[in-house]
């Protein structure tokens, strides 16, 4: 009986081994995807940052030239008085 008994326990450690092997198999497996995962999206999470910077590089730009569109008028309407002034003081 006690042959009998060491077999049973042999067989369980065995199917114990077994099962926790998957387990770890399993486990590790799902870490592995969680970090390739993980690593796509630090991988997006850079290109939209690098996007942004452009973007923001690009509209940083355009609102100082937009700020220079709007001073151009307002020049000229300084000139324009200018002259309009130069011109009647001489036509005194």
């Amino acid at each position: 009986m006690a042959a009998e008994e060491v077999l049973q326990t042999v067989d369980h450690y065995k199917t114990e081994i077994e099962r926790l092997t998957k387990e770890l198999t399993e486990t590790t497996h799902e870490k592995i995807q969680a970090a390739e995962y993980g690593l796509v999206v630090l991988e997006e999470k850079l290109t939209l940052k690098q996007q942004y910077d452009e973007l923001e590089a690009e509209y940083d730009s355009l609102k100082q030239e937009l700020e220079q569109l709007k001073e151009g008028p307002l020049l000229l309407k300084m000139i324009y008085d200018i002259m309009n002034q130069l011109a009647f003081q001489f036509s005194m």
